[in-house]
């Protein structure tokens, strides 16, 4: 009885820390920022700005110079830009045996975000050990991003994609000709109930699930169940939907967020999905670049997952970018997410390619900041520089406005009022 109270008492401080870690960053620095042209990631601009933090938070954003605050640190950005920490809301950070990553490879590889302006990244799919890091960041012992992690829930009995052969992008069951053509098997609500219990028990921040709507079918009931049951226990849940079909029955159910642009079915030949995807008043993440090649060193287009890029698919790289332009003229808060495991500069670079063809670099700076904010559910506290939210920043050495691929040029990374990379 006395070890499973200490057990519980330890979770409970895990998850305590969790929350103060996104309300107030342990050992933030007092900073003023002058002399910076501030983005403030939804669309408004100073030439010439100032940013003060205290105690881990934005203070005041101004036009001009800030007057001197005691004991803080005084940074002259020099003409550089400054905007919000970058936000991935939708990526996959751990390989293999999750047990390796925490030991091995997750120093380094969070470290890579720091360095390339990421403060918060959603890892959509994710084993225990992401659980672990995340608390562990959160409490001071680790070094990295702001992690929010999810755990997948299925909605139906249905087979792999692909066979488990590899990338299930490759062999996508939502894209003609595999797309199924009778209804999946039924799970019983009870096990997706315990499902849910369980999602929430292990201390994810989301349920995920993965909907191909099957004629028929049961997933749009059993996402409706699992929404409901998640809410009981303040576990939103995130819905990938990669086509129009999928997408509209995903919307019936009302998932927190679309963690995908649906890039399967031409929204401009359909102005009522459109009209109904976007008026249901939930975020998408972006994710174009999955099915735009990604270029090795040597000119080799390649697919996410390393092999030869599967040219049978690459009407999505087209597909995509339209439909995010249309349903974002519709409305819709769009987000910045890549559904990848290149390193995250070279994500950021392929994703910037995509965006580019439908968005201005005003445009692209607000998909980073609110957009992304939102995509997270945490755009209270992230995602622009307001007073009062986290002061997560970036200092850039260029103007991302008038060439979009400056924003690979980050030079410092503020997360929480900390500095917690800095190359000037």
């Amino acid at each position: 009885m006395k070890r499973a109270f200490k057990d519980g008492l330890k979770g409970g401080l895990k998850t305590a820390l969790y929350a103060l870690a996104l309300a107030a960053p342990a050992a933030a620095q007092n900073l003023v920022i002058v002399n910076a042209r501030v983005i403030d990631g939804k669309g408004g601009v100073i030439e010439r700005g100032s940013v003060v933090v205290r105690d881990g938070q934005i203070a005041s954003v101004s036009a001009g110079a800030a007057a001197a605050v005691a004991g803080a640190q005084r940074i002259d950005a020099q003409g550089r830009t400054l905007m919000p920490g970058f936000i991935d809301a939708h990526r996959h950070i751990v390989q293999g045996d999750g047990k390796d990553w925490l030991a091995k490879t997750a120093p380094a590889q969070l470290q890579e975000f720091l360095d390339a302006g990421f403060t918060t990244v959603l890892c959509a799919i994710c084993p225990d050990e992401a659980v672990e890091m995340r608390n562990r960041i959160a409490a001071g012992t680790a070094k990295g991003p702001r992690l929010l992690v999810g755990s997948i829930i299925p909605l139906a009995r249905a087979a792999v994609p692909g066979g488990g052969r590899g990338d299930p992008a490759r062999f996508d069951t939502s894209r003609p000709p595999l797309r199924p053509t009778t209804a999946a098997g039924a799970i019983p609500d009870a096990d997706t109930i315990k499902a849910v219990e369980s999602v929430a028990a292990r201390k994810f921040d989301y349920i995920k699930t993965v909907i191909t709507a099957t004629p028929g079918g049961p997933e749009t009931q059993t996402l409706k169940l699992i929404v409901a049951e998640g809410k009981k226990r303040n576990l939103p849940t995130i819905t990938h939907a990669v086509s129009v079909i999928d997408t509209l029955a995903a919307v019936e159910a009302m998932p927190a967020v679309l963690v995908h642009t649906p890039h399967i079915g031409r929204l401009e030949e359909d102005a009522a999905a459109v009209k109904r995807i976007a008026g249901a008043g939930i975020p998408m993440t972006s994710t174009l670049q999955v099915f735009a090649p990604h270029f090795s060193a040597d000119n080799k287009p390649l697919f996410r997952d390393g092999q030869p890029f599967p040219w049978d698919t690459i009407s999505s790289a087209g597909q995509g970018p339209v439909n995010a332009r249309l349903l974002w003229e519709a409305g819709i808060s769009f987000g910045y997410g890549t559904d990848t495991t290149w390193a995250p500069k070279q994500s950021l670079a392929d994703e910037l390619r995509a965006l580019s063809l439908v968005f201005s670099p005003l445009d692209i700076t607000k998909i980073l900041g609110q957009g992304a904010g939102r995509s997270t559910l945490k755009g209270d506290l992230i995602g622009t520089l307001d007073p009062g939210k986290q002061a997560d920043l970036v200092l850039i050495d260029g103007n991302p406005l008038a060439d979009v691929n400056d924003l690979l040029k980050v030079v410092t990374t503020i997360k929480g009022g900390r500095i917690v990379s800095d190359r000037r």
